[in-house]
């Protein structure tokens, strides 16, 4: 079976997409010289190549075989065009035309659907994103966060996972792990699993981006992870089969899954923007999906200007009414026979996040399913708390059955209230005393190995205590990545400026282990102001997916790099006047 692929064939910027007019537009790739078809009504877009089915020849300027519907009119009742898959960014307005090889890769080697027993086929929720399938005599579980924070110390689990969580995780016959966020990819959670399974298959997809690029690093040894392509089949048994597929959007990190077991298929789309771009087999048994929303730092960590509290709260429960509604179409449009919200069920319970916890309203899956079942009636919905199982066979044999769904027996613990805070921000906060932060000079080697400049921005960046009040001694330093310098103030010529005040543990950690950005942002561990008010995507896309995946050489540093530092220090902080 050939490996699924995806690549962008065409991309056009912001200016481009806005000249766009309704109707046909004819783009040329200046690279390559292929041309494309792109259909514009209002604020839609469909795309296609340029060429024709009939004999392989082009499309011209005053072309009448050829519809909005990418049905072609003359010959009448013929072909459909094969369409590609139109991005826009909801950042900077660009448009790329993606093309998915082979687009539907479950159809290929079909397997028609067996008879299943009661207790067969079934899946018991954990927490969060993490679900314990059973599939005959093969049990597979779904990215195992069970214990400690997610992005540095900004989430936590709301719900207590079953107290034999980790022993089933150690008992898997294999793991499937989608993306590298750590509310997926969980640091503690794989630490404890070393110690005491560290051969246990974990299955990931073929990324831009290795899934274990910090890990293989942070002293988690796990001895069998297996890096697949996309859109192949891996074969558990002769009755059960995984495919890993890409996100459109974000294929250099997101993933999600397709797991089939005598012919029945679950799918799980995890946190992906657009799943296989879109294409997702109809019909499923099981289908599984994210739904909370809120997780980003904006716009509750940024204030100034228009970030008033009513501007926040009115843009955010817009924006989870906007994703409410998304979910129940794509659930309705892809007709699954059984559908749960999933990839959720966090909180920002550390009590120096109050504020964050009360502003950033997330969506319930209560009301989401409401919402399906109103809208698709045929639909079974399942909202699941730890230990309630979904029993595949039953479900499909009759809807109406109680005993589809077993709730948690009436002693379990469904919330958590306790989460050892003091535990894991001592460990973050341990970087703060390292060695290489006595000498100013770090700034430069840290940007210098980021490697991003010859971009018109300047940053100041500010180190805080919890509260994102300025520490005595801390560091405040400008960052002008035009050139990659470091003035003493605001450079002369106009600029784009951002102010950003990062927790001093978060930064000094992200820093010495050379982690992305999303422990700060996602992890709502900084506070923002810009001026203009612009989204900078190419920044923030750097830090916080395309870092090096080798961490900073901070031997080195101390060896070689901080000799000739001029030093200056208060309280062990270095200051850079």
């Amino acid at each position: 079976m050939t490996p699924q692929v995806s690549r962008t064939v065409l991309r056009l910027e912001a200016s481009a997409v806005r000249e766009l007019k309704d109707g046909i537009n004819f783009k040329k790739n200046p690279e390559d010289g292929k041309c494309y078809i792109i259909y514009k009504d209002k604020d839609k877009a469909r795309a296609c190549k340029n060429q024709c089915k009939h004999q392989g020849g082009l499309f011209i300027k005053d072309i009448e075989d050829l519809d909005g519907s990418m049905e072609y009119v003359n010959p009448p009742d013929s072909f459909l065009q094969d369409e590609l898959e139109v991005v826009i960014s909801d950042t900077d307005g660009s448009m790329e035309l993606v093309e998915l090889n082979p687009p539907d890769p479950w159809t290929l080697d079909p397997r028609e659907a067996q008879e299943l027993q009661a207790g067969e086929l079934t899946l018991t929720y954990m927490t969060h994103a993490c679900m314990d399938l059973k599939a005959g005599s093969k049990r597979m579980m779904f990215d195992p966060w069970l214990t400690g924070p997610a992005f540095a110390r900004g989430w936590w689990l709301l719900h207590e996972p079953p107290s034999d969580a980790m022993e089933r995780l150690c008992r898997a016959d294999l793991i499937y792990i989608s993306h590298m966020h750590s509310d997926h990819l969980s640091y503690p959670t794989l630490k404890l699993l070393a110690e005491k399974k560290p051969d246990i298959p974990i299955y990931v997809g073929d990324t831009s981006r290795p899934v274990f690029w910090y890990l293989e690093r942070s002293g988690v040894n796990l001895t069998n992870i297996n890096v697949v392509p996309f859109g192949v089949w891996q074969n558990v048994d002769e009755h059960l089969r995984f495919m890993i597929l890409m996100d459109g959007v974000h294929p250099e990190m997101d993933t999600c899954l397709i797991v089939e077991y005598k012919g029945h298929m679950i799918l799980n789309t995890v946190d992906c923007t657009r799943p296989n771009n879109g294409r997702l087999p109809h019909g499923v048994d099981v289908m599984t999906s994210d739904f909370a929303g809120g997780a980003s730092g904006f716009p509750m960590t940024f204030h100034g200007g228009k970030y008033t509290e009513s501007w926040k709260a009115d843009f955010i429960k817009n924006e989870r009414k906007k994703l409410l509604n998304y979910k129940t179409q794509l659930v309705k449009s892809l007709q699954p026979k059984i559908y749960c919200p999933f990839a959720g069920y966090f909180t920002e319970a550390h009590p120096s996040d109050r504020y964050i916890k009360e502003t950033n309203i997330k969506n319930s899956a209560e009301d989401l399913n409401a919402s399906i079942r109103k809208s698709c009636p045929n639909i079974l919905t399942w909202t699941p708390l730890p230990c309630s199982v979904l029993d595949v066979a039953l479900a499909l044999a009759d809807q109406s059955n109680r005993d589809a769904i077993t709730q948690p027996p009436n002693a379990t613990k469904i919330y958590k209230d306790s989460w050892d805070f003091d535990l894991y921000v001592e460990e973050l906060n341990a970087a703060i005393s390292n060695d290489i932060f006595k000498h100013k000079s770090w700034i430069q080697f840290y940007y210098n190995w980021a490697g991003f400049k010859g971009y018109n921005l300047v940053i100041k960046v500010i180190e805080t205590d919890d509260d994102f009040k300025p520490l005595d001694g801390g560091c405040d330093y400008l960052v002008d990545f035009m050139d990659l310098s470091f003035p003493d103030k605001r450079p002369e010529r106009d600029h784009p400026y951002e102010e950003i005040k990062n927790r001093v543990g978060v930064m000094r950690h992200v820093v010495v282990t050379g982690r992305l950005w999303d422990d700060l942002y996602i992890g709502f561990n900084n506070r923002m102001s810009r001026d203009p008010d612009v989204y900078h995507h190419k920044f923030w896309n750097h830090f916080q997916t395309n870092l090096p995946l080798s961490a900073p050489d901070w031997d080195n540093f101390l060896q070689t790099g901080c000799k000739h530092t001029d030093l200056k220090q208060e309280n062990g902080f270095c200051v850079l006047s």
